[in-house]
Parts: C-alpha cells; structure tokens; sequence
C-alpha cells in the first residue's frame, strides 16, 4: 500500500522528519509561533489520517507482517531497510498517531520560548516511535531506538522545570545504559543467527540455554529501563515532573510501552526457554511494581508524581499480563498498553491544563473545581475512573484479562496483584476528593474552562474511554491473531533440542 506513490509506512515515518525541515526557517521569527503551531498540527493529523489506511488494510486473520518493505541497506553487513507490522504493531502506532495531535495542541499555550524548535523535536519524535513499531531488521530498530532518545531529551532539558536539566541527563543516562546492552545481544544474535539481521528469521531459530539466559538478561536490561520497572523506574518520577505537558504524555502514553513491546517483539519469540525460567523473577517484579507503585503515588502532593507512579503500578499489569504466556494475559496487557496510553496522556493533559492557568500542581492549591470548571471537572473525573478500571471504562477490559490470564497459570499472583486495583480507587479518589469536590483555594478562584484547542485535545479521549469500555471486540480482533502465534512460539523447548 501507498501513499502519494510513497510506501505507507515509509511516509508515517519520514514525513514527519521531513515536514520538521519546514519549520526551521522560522527559528528567529517570532511573529510566525501561529503557523508554526498550525504547520505542526495538520502535519500530526495527516499522519492519524494515514495511520488509519493501516486499520482499513489489514488482514486481521493473518498473523504474519503485512505492508513489507524490503531493500538492501548495508550490503557488506547484510543490513536492510525492512520495514512490517502486525497487530501489535498497528494498535501502537495508532496509539502514537493519535496522540501526538493532542500534544500539539496541549503546547499551544503551555510552550512560549523557542515554538518552532520544540514543534520540530516532537515532529521528529513521532517518527521515530513509529519506525521503532515498524523496523523488521535489528539495526534499523536500534537506529529508531536510539533516535527518539534526543529529542525527548531536548523537550526536557530546553523545555521542562526548574530541574530539568538533572532529569534529561538521568533519563538519558539510565535508557542510554540499558541500550547499550541490547547493541551487544544484537551482535550476539547475529553471529548466532547465521548473519543476519533480520528478526524474522532471528526468532525463527533454537538457542542453546546459556544463550538464552544471556541474551534475556541483556535485553531485559533495555526493557525493564524504558517499561520502567521495579526497581528501574527512579529516573521516570523526575522526567514525569520537569517535562512539559506534551513531554510527559507522549513519555507515559507511548515510550513506556515500548519496553513492553521488545519484550513481546523480541524477548519471549526468540528467547522462550529463558523466558520460561525467568518467569518467576518477572512475575515478582511485577506484583511488586503494581503495589509499590500505587502506595507511592498514594504519598503523592504533587499531582504528576501520582500519575507517573500510577504508572509504574499499571505498567507492573501489562509485565504481569506478558508473562502469564496465554492468550488471555497477553491480549489483556496490550489492551492495558493501549488504554494506560489514552488514560494516563488525559490525566497528564488535563494536569496540564490547570498548570498553565495556576503554575502550581500541588493538591493542596485546588479545590471546588467542580463548580469553577465543570466541563473539565467532568473529563476528569471519566479518565480518573477509567485509571482505576472502572466497569464499563477502557481500562477495566484490559485490566480483567490480565487478572483472568494470570489466575490461569498462576493464582497467588493474580490474587495479590487484584490488591493494587483497590489501592488505585485509593490515590485517584483522594485526588479528586480534592482538586474537584474540595474547598475553594486562591489558585482556583477564577479560573476558566476549557479552551477549544483544550476541547480538541480531550474530548476525543473521553470517546475512546467509553467506546473500548462498551464495544472492545474490534480493538481485540486487531491483534487476535498475533498473540495467537506468539503464544504458540512460547510453548517451551525440550532441553534436548537446545544447542
């Protein structure tokens, strides 16, 4: 499939980079910020237009990568610019095309210095992430990984609170330490995969068990970074804080799931045996990630620490879902990636939106929203319950998989990790006991409703809240398939037949 005689997937990739070159001549020109913001706009919404062709073409019976794109790159390593995605794939690049519009929008008052470089970083970023979810050869896969890392570390360090330049540099440091692992596995693999790159044929293949160990040792390392999980998630709370808005949506709502992603990609196809051994060492982390996360945010004054712990508790759900090895508990942690990714972005978007009228995120200076913002009070309230898996929400779909899948395999894990759906009616209640419904403080006095760029930026969430919470067969057949093989690869290999 194309698009203007471009592959699609070449052009959600690199129309964005190249689109970025158009706004640079704008650099010192600061009467021009409105075009840049509209230039930035439509060219994030053309990519959602396109991205839809993807859901429109695909085979939802087949579990193979569709849309390939194959060329000889680097010929001397046998290095291709090869391109494909399934139903994995295509349910986060919907994700990662659908919010970046909102975060356009979230910045159009929130970012007042240097306009046209900060939309020229978040333009970049969105190509990135998609060619991450689209790269079928290892090296092209790094190069994105790698990629997205400077201009997330732009938006922070330029662009963040008083702070940010302490949390850019952990945040690069802590993802930059744990890819270098994965560049070392990649090697590995390819000496051990008869030269070649290409991550077909990669999991295709029996690995002896020490092998195994190694290898998801190492990119576990790369994963377990950028999930975060438990107990290497330190760098998350200060980039959460110090980013703008837009920042820490497209941080909580897409590059945390991309860790999530090589694990399901990469870790458990190519290493089953380890992952199988392992299970018992992921499981833990991730029943600890879901009650520590959720106590800590529970301790939380500063409303985006709440939500960025909150997100090391539900990202412990999508770990949990993963290796519980059915069908139930992976298809339940994709529907958690796809729906922390819409519910967390909101409730960042929407702290957000008091941010740029207050200055302040502390709990303790809001109150009596209710009656002040009602519009606002309302959404908030629907991603507030949505976060905590209300019945009949988004979140609650993803959530009751994971907890059926894990109680299948393993029912002590799956009983304890019920605990942290209570502790998330805790924290997020308490917060809107007292932003919404509290007593009337000087910040909240007088302060207006929604914007209509602010409308634009929400309103279609609390849709998707609602719509995936009633009817959420169509996002599940997108990616049936694809679990269905993947679930098959993971049956473990007799250690005989290792090598």
């Amino acid at each position: 499939m194309t698009f203007l005689s471009i592959p699609i997937l070449t052009f959600l990739i690199f129309f964005p980079v190249v689109s970025s070159l158009l706004l640079l001549p704008f650099y010192r020109r600061h009467d021009s910020e409105g075009i840049v913001k509209w230039v930035a706009l439509g060219v994030t919404l053309v990519e959602f237009v396109v991205s839809l062709s993807l859901l429109v073409g695909q085979d939802p019976h087949l579990y193979q990568m569709q849309f390939v794109e194959n060329h000889l790159w680097i010929p001397f390593a046998n290095i291709h610019y090869s391109l494909g995605i399934d139903g994995i794939s295509l349910v986060l690049i919907l994700l990662t095309t659908l919010l970046l519009p909102m975060t356009v929008l979230t910045s159009w008052s929130g970012i007042s210095k240097q306009v046209p470089l900060f939309m020229v970083n978040l333009l970049v970023l969105e190509g990135a992430m998609i060619g991450v979810f689209c790269a079928t050869d290892f090296v092209l896969f790094y190069v994105f990984w790698e990629a997205m890392l400077i201009p997330m570390y732009l938006i922070i360090g330029v662009w963040g609170g008083p702070n940010r330049i302490y949390a850019a540099i952990k945040f690069f440091l802590y993802t930059l330490a744990g890819s270098l692992l994965l560049l070392v596995t990649i090697i590995a693999l390819y000496f051990a995969g008869g030269h070649t790159f290409d991550i077909g044929r990669l999991t295709g293949q029996h690995y002896g068990m020490t092998f195994q160990i190694l290898g998801f040792l190492a990119m576990f390392a790369a994963f377990a970074v950028k999930i975060p999980m438990f107990p290497f998630h330190t760098w998350l709370p200060d980039a959460h804080v110090e980013a703008p808005t837009a920042g820490s949506v497209i941080l909580a709502s897409i590059m945390l799931k991309m860790g999530a992603y090589g694990f399901l990609r990469f870790s458990l196809p190519m290493f089953p045996g380890a992952s199988h051994f392992f299970t018992p060492f992921m499981l833990a982390l991730s029943i600890i990630a879901i009650i520590w996360g959720a106590f800590m945010a529970l301790a939380q004054e500063d409303m985006k620490k709440l939500i960025a712990y909150s997100s090391v508790s539900h990202m412990g759900v999508v770990t949990l879902g993963i290796f519980v090895f059915n069908t139930q508990g992976i298809e339940g942690a994709l529907m958690q990636m796809l729906n922390h990714g819409i519910t967390t972005g909101a409730l960042f978007l929407c702290i957000g939106v008091v941010y740029d009228r207050s200055h302040s995120r502390l709990l303790s200076e809001y109150g009596g929203l209710a009656k002040q913002m009602p519009v606002y009070s309302t959404m908030l309230v629907i991603f507030a319950l949505s976060s905590l898996a209300l019945p009949g929400t988004n979140s609650f779909v993803g959530e009751f998989l994971v907890l059926i899948g894990s109680f299948k395999n393993h029912a002590i894990a799956s009983s304890i990790a019920t605990t942290g759906v209570i502790l998330s009616a805790m924290y997020l209640l308490y917060m809107l006991s007292r932003v919404v419904w509290g007593v009337y403080t000087p910040k909240t006095y007088a302060m207006p409703d929604l914007k209509a760029y602010e409308w634009g930026a929400l309103l279609p969430l609390v849709v998707l809240v609602i719509m995936i919470g009633l009817v959420p067969n169509p996002v599940l057949s997108v990616f049936h398939q694809s679990v269905a093989h993947l679930v098959g690869q993971l049956q473990p290999v007799p250690l005989a037949s290792l090598h």
